[in-house]
């Protein structure tokens, strides 16, 4: 195989680069891992630039194709790697200025549990907006079994989709009242944010201390923070920003061992009925 010249790598690059936003948003909901999304979209321009480019009708199709075959595979070895997590374990946390689509962490969550041919046909049809018959060609099942796979995950999905969308400016006054009342020690102005049912997941990957499981009710979640309180107003917990963090209301901290952590609040009725906090600092690399 002739290595392409830099005269046709920069031709492929110049077809390549605009599509490159998109496919790195199709891949990274595909697989929650920034560092992964970002090699599958290298990968699949490699394939591009050994590809009879002239040839290719729709640039777009096909490499959105390639990148999500190309995810699918690495689905299959994230699976197993994902049996042996330590604890919880939550999707790279995006720090987003603008909503792309409506992909929230919950619903990213419950993407992890559909097959992998359900999740690409709900991502591409549902959340991309590409045709069935396209979805189709790309995952190798016909169109009829495409359109079933899709119907089955949004029946999965139902319940992770918010049924009333939360206004953006009330979600972030309700994520900087959580700061402010977490870290003060506050527990009345901290519990009035909690609802009654709250659950908290926090991912350390096992390479910084965080609850091996869930953490569900209000006491058991106001009992933590309490605790946790006392280590802030040991130690410091710094405010680095706040804003929407992979759809949900949140903020950007830096904690006492000069490491990031973002913490994302699910909220329903103005209350928080989830925490997502992540830790591991391999899925906050991409921050620094």
């Amino acid at each position: 195989m002739t290595m392409p010249g830099s005269h046709e790598a920069a031709d492929a690059a110049d077809s390549f680069d605009p599509l490159r936003p998109l496919l790195t948003r199709v891949a990274y909901r595909m697989l929650g891992s920034v560092a992964d999304a970002e090699d599958v979209v290298q990968d699949a321009f490699l394939r591009w630039l050994g590809t009879d480019r002239d040839a290719v009708r729709e640039p777009a199709a096909f490499l959105r194709r390639t990148v999500t075959r190309l995810c699918l595979d690495q689905i299959k070895s994230a699976r197993s790697q994902r049996e042996t997590y330590v604890g919880p374990w939550l999707p790279d946390p995006l720090v987003e200025e603008e909503e792309e689509d409506d992909v929230t962490l919950p619903l990213m969550l419950a993407l992890e549990r559909l097959s992998p041919l359900e999740r690409a046909a709900f991502l591409l049809h549902d959340v991309f907006g590409v045709e069935y018959d396209e979805v189709a060609g790309t995952i190798g099942r016909d169109p009829a079994a495409t359109r079933q796979l899709a119907a089955r995950a949004r029946t999965h999905v139902r319940d992770a989709r918010p049924r009333y969308k939360l206004e953006k400016q009330q979600g972030l006054e309700i994520a900087n009242a959580f700061f402010a009342a977490s870290r003060s020690g506050d527990m009345g102005a901290l519990g009035a944010l909690l609802a009654a049912d709250v659950g908290m997941w926090a991912d350390g990957g096992g390479k910084r201390p965080a609850a091996m499981g869930p953490v569900l009710g209000f006491d058991t979640v106001l009992k933590l923070h309490r605790s946790l309180a006392v280590l802030f107003g040991k130690y410091g917990s710094t405010l680095v920003h706040a804003g929407m963090i992979n759809g949900l209301p949140g903020f950007v901290t830096r904690e006492a061992d000069g490491e990031f952590q973002t913490t994302a609040l699910e909220i329903a009725d103005g209350k928080v009925t989830a925490i997502y906090v992540v830790r591991n600092p391999d899925k906050l690399r991409h921050m620094h």
